[in-house]
């Protein structure tokens, strides 16, 4: 082992940091569980807002449920989201309408880039 160098686990953060990542950047779905009912989603933007570490994500279904009323937009709190796997489904890309505004961020980690 080199000196200075010190190894230790992954945090639960950390994880999830790589994994939303890893998702933006390849535009795959996610699914994970935030307040006990699971949910797929398209994550689009990830960074700090207003201090706090959120994923902004299009929510595809809630407890398998894929009607209307569960699609649409999220702003999720990262310390809220458990359970997250990287799906091999993926999306798109971008949802953006040309007159859309983004939400405000402190610093944006990662946003997903428009369709090529």
């Amino acid at each position: 082992m080199k000196k200075n160098v010190l190894s230790f686990a992954p945090s639960r953060e950390h994880t999830l940091d790589s994994q939303l990542r890893f998702a933006i950047a390849n535009k795959r779905l996610i699914r994970f569980t935030p307040e006990s009912a699971e949910r797929v989603a398209e994550p689009h933007d990830y960074g700090l807002r207003h201090g706090t570490p959120k994923v902004l994500a299009y929510q595809r279904q809630k407890a398998g449920r894929k009607d209307p009323q569960v699609r649409g937009w999220r702003s999720l709190e990262i310390s809220k989201i458990e359970n997250c796997v990287v799906l091999d489904d993926t999306f798109t890309g971008t949802r953006e309408a040309a007159d859309q505004r983004h939400q405000r961020w402190d610093v944006l980690y990662t946003r997903v880039d428009h369709p090529t």
